[in-house]
Formats: C-alpha cells, sequence, structure tokens
C-alpha cells in the first residue's frame, strides 16, 4: 500500500510542476497585439492553430490529473489517521473546577503568600 501512496506522491508532484510550467508558457490575451510587430510568426511550431489550443488542452489534462492524485492522497491520509486512532493516542482529561467561596461581606479571600527565600524584589 505504501508504495502506491508513494507512486501517487510523486505524480501529483510531478503534475504540479507540469502545471505551473505550462501555466508559464501560455501567452496571455493581451499578447496578441505583439504580434502585428513581427511576433506573429513563433507561434507555428506547434501547428496553424497555434499553441494555444495544443497548451490550453495539456494544461486542462494534467490539471485534472492533480485533482484525482490530490483525492488520492486525501484517501490515503484518512486511512491513516484512522488506523492511528486505535493505537494509544492519550486522551485530554479535564481538570476538575475549584470553586471559591465568598465571605460575608461579598469578597474572595486573600492567599497568604509564602514566606520563601527568593530572588525577587518586593515592591
Amino acid at each position: 500500500m505504501e508504495t502506491i501512496e508513494t507512486l501517487v506522491l510523486v505524480f501529483h508532484v510531478l503534475a504540479a510542476l507540469a502545471v505551473i510550467g505550462l501555466v508559464l508558457i501560455q501567452h496571455g490575451k493581451g499578447a496578441d497585439a505583439g504580434a502585428g510587430f513581427g511576433g506573429g510568426a513563433s507561434s507555428t511550431v506547434f501547428g496553424s492553430g497555434g499553441a494555444g489550443s495544443f497548451l490550453q488542452r495539456m494544461t486542462t489534462g494534467i490539471a485534472i490529473a492533480f485533482f484525482i492524485t490530490s483525492f488520492g492522497l486525501a484517501f490515503y491520509a484518512k486511512e491513516k489517521s484512522q488506523a492511528a486512532s486505535g493505537v494509544g493516542i492519550p486522551v485530554v482529561v479535564e481538570a476538575p473546577v475549584i470553586r471559591v467561596q465568598e465571605d460575608e461581606e461579598g469578597e474572595l479571600p486573600a492567599f497568604e503568600s509564602l514566606e520563601q527565600d527568593s530572588e525577587i524584589p518586593e515592591g
């Protein structure tokens, strides 16, 4: 099971890097204005449709793979957390509440200071 999880994790990281790279390669909507000044011939490498449709399809496919691997990793994390819940993780126990009674005048009792040798100056 750990081998499959490791493969999913490696593919997830590769898909993330591929999506980042493909998004950085693509040109924005405003980049078409520069084609009139001599930059229009550079997009013929990917065919007559240009690089837009090819790169958009690649980005979409790898993004879908990224989301699928994200769900796979979430499934593995859930399985591990359920398996670890019965291992003996300590349970938090609340401390008892100590109630202080007010005296007849409605004031809380003062605590007497313990006379100890202390390096903290008083006052």
